[in-house]
């Protein structure tokens, strides 16, 4: 796998200023048939820890991908990602995750969420080391030595069974709410080749755990000492 540093994606859409909103802590983000948002970190990382805490969008929400995603630069890059698919009125939210390596993914994999996620806040985490990616608190990806990425997130509209579910724009503006981002991973540092970031941020302390927490439940032990420096915010938009 090439190695190469990767960002942190938050977005919804073609991005409009007054798409994007505080109200509180929360940060808004809102998507039309005209428009969408997103945000991502100012910085690369290579190793460690991404969370953040999302009120999916309420109501109907077939059609909607609502995403928070690690992605390198290049045609031949990098990602995974969490993908939460909207669905109609009463029906589960899907989550999907993905793996892109060397720009080829067809990794997918779905289940429904056994709770509500659009009445409260929950946690999604990201951790990775050079050994393997964990999701939902067990290993189900193993990669080569990871390159570094930018976290990301995205609120767009996508297919549904193949085309058949359909978006009804009667119901936007769709609405989904971010917070508590918080990076605990090993930044990249631009100036020096790739391999050199390797040796940096790799290591026996680079533990890699994934989980989706309730907010507000007893939260899970932490890993051992992540490589890197904590970052509570630092994030742009898109």
């Amino acid at each position: 796998m090439s190695m190469a540093c990767a960002v942190l994606v938050l977005s919804l859409g073609v991005v409009m200023v007054n798409s994007v909103g505080y109200e509180g802590e929360a940060l808004k983000m809102k998507l039309d048939h005209y428009s969408g948002a997103g945000f991502s970190s100012k910085s690369k990382y290579m190793f460690g820890k991404v969370t953040i805490q999302i009120k999916l969008v309420e109501g109907d929400s077939a059609g909607t991908v609502t995403a928070f995603y690690m992605s390198s630069d290049g045609p031949n890059h990098n990602e995974f990602d969490f993908e939460f698919l909207g669905n109609t009125t009463g029906e589960p939210y899907l989550v999907q995750t993905n793996v892109y390596v060397n720009g080829v993914g067809n990794r997918e994999q779905r289940l429904n969420l056994w709770f509500d996620p659009t009445k409260d806040f929950h946690s999604y985490s990201i951790l990775w080391n050079q050994r393997q990616v964990v999701t939902e608190a067990y290993p189900t990806r193993r990669t080569n030595p990871w390159a570094c990425t930018a976290p990301s997130g995205t609120l767009t509209t996508g297919p549904r069974r193949g085309g058949r579910v359909k978006t009804d724009w009667t119901h936007a503006p769709f609405v989904a709410s971010y917070k508590g981002f918080h990076i605990d991973a090993c930044e990249c540092l631009i100036a020096v080749a790739d391999a050199a970031n390797v040796r940096r941020c790799g290591g026996e302390k680079a533990v890699l755990v994934g989980r989706s927490d309730h907010v507000g439940a007893e939260p899970a032990p932490e890993p051992p000492a992540v490589v890197g420096s904590v970052q509570a915010h630092g994030v742009r938009l898109l």
